[in-house]
């Protein structure tokens, strides 16, 4: 079975994004699901595949939120205000502020 626990371990966020395009790109081009397959063109992902899909594109979800909360934290640590952090990420500094917390929270939790 492919979990995002199984890809996380066989993948770092580069890895992960490569592979996941690779396979979105052949997703998006391939024939529908009951569609004939076309000569020369790619085959549909495999059950497997789409699982894979699937679960990198939980990982890279993941690590993107991870990665987006250490940002959060160095521009902090770099004097940057809550209302820039906000602006930075397309929301409010309030906004910016409670996901924030949440997230300490959580590590604290963990």
């Amino acid at each position: 079975m492919t979990t995002p626990e199984d890809v996380e371990r066989q993948h770092t966020l580069l890895t992960a994004t490569v592979r996941f395009d690779e396979l979105r790109l052949r997703d998006t081009v391939a024939p529908a699901p009951g569609e004939p397959e076309s000569d020369g063109g790619p085959p549909s992902l495999s059950r497997q595949e789409a699982l894979e899909l699937l679960a990198l594109g939980e990982v890279i979800a993941r690590k993107a939120g991870y990665g987006r909360q250490l940002g959060v934290r160095s521009a902090r640590a770099a004097g940057a205000s809550w209302a820039q952090i906000g602006a930075a990420l397309g929301t409010t500094k309030q906004s910016a502020w409670e996901a924030y917390s949440r997230w300490v929270d959580e590590q604290v939790g963990s």
